[in-house]
């Protein structure tokens, strides 16, 4: 992920709640990078947190960023966001994934289209491919998933269940989680873009965030409803 660098938008008089998604930014951009050898080659260990499959039932915050921040996603003026055809696109393709895909149970919580990327947060709930994670839950230590990942980061707790359960977002193809939602969002508009602007791409990869408390969740909330007044400051804002 190619992030502006932190020089450019600091901003004394920026909210509380600005303040804080843009340090949740800030660390999945600019974090150091840790590189390990595998046959042979280095390769770029991942920044997502350790032993969570992102199939399991949490609230995500998400950004997707186009290639070399181009701004084909429309403009901003008088703090409100124009949408291009492709951003008209983009914004579709975000309201029917929760039809989409109906057996992950989606809940497309807010979303807003800036002009080079888009913020979201998508809520997988329960279903039939995260059942048995929730039935554990309860019996090993973990109020809810959000717990799970405070316990985790603070190296205070590991449930038991992730003994006998192996998370299937390390390597290899991934299906019915955060991945494979954003892999197929990024495709199919892609697809239909390019029939507009040959040259629309996306960078690789993707910014998420687990959402771990009601505070975040109002914050990141907060930011992403008035992300397009506050373009002038936006971390993605390259012009």
């Amino acid at each position: 992920m190619q992030c502006v660098s932190t020089t450019m938008r600091l901003n004394s008089n920026a909210s509380p709640q600005q303040n804080a998604i843009k340090n949740i930014i800030y660390y999945l951009c600019l974090k150091p990078t840790t590189l390990t050898k595998f046959r042979n080659k280095f390769r770029i260990e991942s920044a997502r947190l350790q032993n969570w499959d992102y199939g399991w039932k949490a609230k995500y915050f998400v950004t997707v960023v186009t290639k070399d921040r181009q701004h084909h996603l429309g403009k901003i003026i008088d703090g409100k966001i124009i949408l291009s055809e492709i951003g008209k696109i983009v914004k579709h393709e975000l309201v029917i994934t929760p039809n989409i895909r109906a057996d992950m149970n989606l809940n497309l919580d807010i979303f807003t289209v800036m002009p080079n990327h888009f913020h979201c947060i998508i809520e997988i709930d329960r279903n039939d491919y995260n059942r048995y994670e929730n039935d554990l839950n309860s019996d090993y230590g973990c109020r809810d998933a959000l717990q799970c990942v405070s316990n985790m980061q603070n190296k205070k707790y590991i449930p038991k269940w992730f003994e006998y359960i192996k998370p299937k977002n390390k390597f290899g193809p991934q299906s019915k989680n955060l991945g494979a939602i954003l892999r197929g969002i990024k495709g199919t508009i892609k697809l239909q873009a390019r029939k507009i602007n040959p040259d629309f791409g996306w960078q690789t990869r993707f910014l998420d965030h687990i959402i771990r408390s009601e505070t975040e969740y109002q914050s990141i909330k907060y930011y992403i409803i008035n992300n397009p007044k506050n373009w002038f400051d936006d971390l993605f804002n390259n012009k």
